[in-house]
Formats: structure tokens, sequence, C-alpha cells
């Protein structure tokens, strides 16, 4: 499948940032770099907020964030009504989140997934569609609280 255009968002703490870097270098994908530009220490929830309005802001774009375990971010960016962030391990997690979850943002741990996995994970996400069907009654269901 040929992937079409789409703005992609990427942002990362400290612990995130050699990561970030990687992806940006290794994707073959034009992304906008939202920060952290050091590995010196900062505040995760400020590049998830940041990222979030931008992904929020742009229809159909993508983002990607990135700290030690995946779950600060994870947590952080999924307070915004609109963004469905998934931490992602694997390459199925990955396929799956965006099949049934239609994930708008991808998250990695630095200190859980090697490079090469991240990087699988990541080329997975940007190029798989959303199923539809039942997966979207259930985003529904969820949106409304259960």
């Amino acid at each position: 499948m040929a992937q079409h255009y789409m703005n992609i968002f990427i942002a990362a703490d400290h612990a995130g940032f050699n990561l970030k870097e990687y992806l940006k270098k290794e994707s073959g994908s034009e992304m906008t770099d939202l920060g952290t530009d050091s590995p010196e220490s900062c505040d995760y929830p400020v590049f998830a907020q940041k990222l979030s309005g931008y992904v929020l802001g742009c229809e159909g774009s993508r983002g990607i964030l990135i700290c030690l375990t995946g779950t600060g971010m994870t947590i952080a960016a999924n307070r915004y009504k609109g963004i469905r962030a998934a931490l992602c391990f694997n390459e199925k997690m990955a396929e799956l989140s965006r099949r049934h979850n239609d994930s708008n943002v991808i998250v990695f741990g630095s200190a859980i997934v090697s490079k090469e996995t991240a990087l699988n994970c990541l080329r997975i996400f940007l190029r798989t569609e959303f199923e539809g069907g039942r997966h979207s009654r259930r985003l529904e269901l969820t949106d409304k609280g259960g």
C-alpha cells in the first residue's frame, strides 16, 4: 500500500532523545521535531501536551512520543480529547493499535524497545489504516466514557 502524505510530529523527553534522533534519521519519513533538543533532564508532560496540540490541530496527522518507559507519555497524551496514544512494544501492537483503535500517536519506551523494533513499529504504524466497522462503534463508546 502506498503511503499517502501526512504530517508527522515527533517529541521526546531527555530519556527518549537518542531514539527520537534515530527514528528521524532512519524512518524515511519527513517529521516535525517538537523537542527536546538535548539529553538534558526535562519534563515529559510538556512534550506530550505540545505534540497533542499539533496532532489535534492538523487533521489526519500522526504523532510519535518517546520517554524512558513510554508510560508517562502515554498517560499524559491520552488526557487530551481526540488523542489515542498507544504504547507499543512490538510490531503486532503497532499494527493493531491502528487497525482496531485508530491510534494517532505511537509511544515508545527507550529503555524497553530496541531502536530496530521501534523503527519497524513506526513504519507499520504509518502505513496501517483503521478498519472501521465494529471498531468504530467501540471508539464511539470509549469517547463517551464507557
